[in-house]
């Protein structure tokens, strides 16, 4: 009787252990937010001094200087992207910071922005057949698509992005995923007064960069979508960090940057207040590529001829994350690891007809 009273008691144990070590966080909600080519750089070290004081990339380098200039890497970071560092380094996760050992790699060799996209949403790396930025149906299964499959999540994805190129690298067409991107047409049918008033702007306001709007656009535009249909995941690409780059504009990179983590706060603001989204949203933020750091005048540029294009950065945050912060530890992560993560949070087994990434454990462990 003690025999079989102890293997009972063994038994019990080992199935509870078995089930706290797969327990994982799930979420009903998630959105996961890019910042195109945002270099790990300035997100963990903030204004880089050399570029603020080169005065082709930075021609009033006093106002830059007033505004986000600290005597340490930790308040200039603060000072760039607060929310980043006052409430996610609070309260998630932060990964890539290269100087403490933490890294983050693209695992494409292409280290440009529809591999990147292609990488971040389907979960691995396909060089061989997305070699290029051209408007291409994407040939792979997105995570979005994927997620809008399942029951429970049909019609509750939507993607929205500044690059005209979103609605081929969702691949819309095949995935029923809507998708908000670059100038697209007014659609029939009602509108919200707000969203009626977006369409309308884009047309009045000139283009910067023809193939990429303002970020404000898809800010806006993505947030009016989720207070009016409230999707399960959102996919939010801003763009401008990118474009601003690849003219050189150092102050307005910055500047580009400042705003959207004050976009990416406003999003957290209002799903906490939201009472569908309150406490049930789990929020992914990265890039799709870096820049390049010597001779300086790279990081204006990516691509494979660029060194340390491919070296990126995660963050994330939700109401049951663990509050790692910066996470200084040395590890190797990767891009390909951010759709599986993403399904994961939604308690999807994630499969592509690839092996995908496997997911952020630390961002799923209780």
């Amino acid at each position: 009787m003690q025999k079989k009273l102890v293997l009972v008691l063994l038994l019990i144990g080992w199935q509870s252990l078995a089930s706290a070590q797969t327990a994982a966080i799930t979420s009903e909600n998630v959105i996961l937010i890019t910042l195109d080519g945002m270099r790990w750089q300035e997100v963990f070290g903030g204004i880089d001094s050399a570029l603020l004081n080169h005065p082709e990339f930075t021609p009033k380098p006093e106002e830059l200087q007033e505004h986000f200039w600290a005597e340490t890497p930790e308040m200039r970071r603060k000072k760039l992207m607060p929310f980043f560092w006052n409430t996610i380094a609070a309260h998630g996760q932060l990964y890539g910071n290269r100087w403490k050992g933490n890294k983050v790699d693209c695992s494409n060799s292409m280290w440009f922005s529809y591999p990147g996209y292609n990488e971040i949403l389907s979960g691995f790396a396909d060089d061989d057949r997305i070699d290029s930025n051209k408007k291409i149906n994407n040939p792979n299964v997105t995570v979005l698509e994927f997620v809008n499959r399942q029951p429970g999540f049909k019609n509750r994805v939507a993607a929205f992005g500044s690059w005209d190129v979103f609605p081929y690298i969702v691949n819309a067409e095949r995935s029923g995923v809507p998708v908000n991107a670059g100038y697209p047409e007014r659609p029939e049918g009602p509108l919200s007064e707000k969203e009626a008033l977006l369409y309308e702007m884009q047309t009045q306001i000139p283009e910067e960069w023809g193939s990429v709007r303002f970020d404000a656009f898809t800010h806006h535009f993505a947030l009016e979508y989720m207070r009016q249909w409230h999707p399960r995941l959102v996919y939010i690409a801003y763009g401008e960090t990118d474009d601003f780059a690849h003219d050189g504009a150092y102050d307005e990179y910055i500047t580009s940057a400042h705003r959207t983590d004050a976009f990416i706060a406003e999003l957290w603001n209002y799903v906490q207040q939201d009472p569908v989204y309150s406490d049930n949203t789990t929020i992914l933020i990265t890039t799709d590529h870096g820049r390049g750091t010597q001779p300086l005048e790279t990081w204006k540029h990516h691509g494979d001829e660029i060194p340390d294009a491919g070296q990126i950065w995660i963050a994330a945050m939700g109401p049951e994350l663990k509050p790692l912060g910066e996470v200084s530890q040395e590890q190797q992560l990767y891009q390909n690891q951010v759709a599986n993560t993403v399904a994961r949070l939604l308690g999807l087994e994630y499969k592509n007809e690839r092996e995908v990434g496997a997911a952020l454990e630390s961002v799923l462990k209780r």
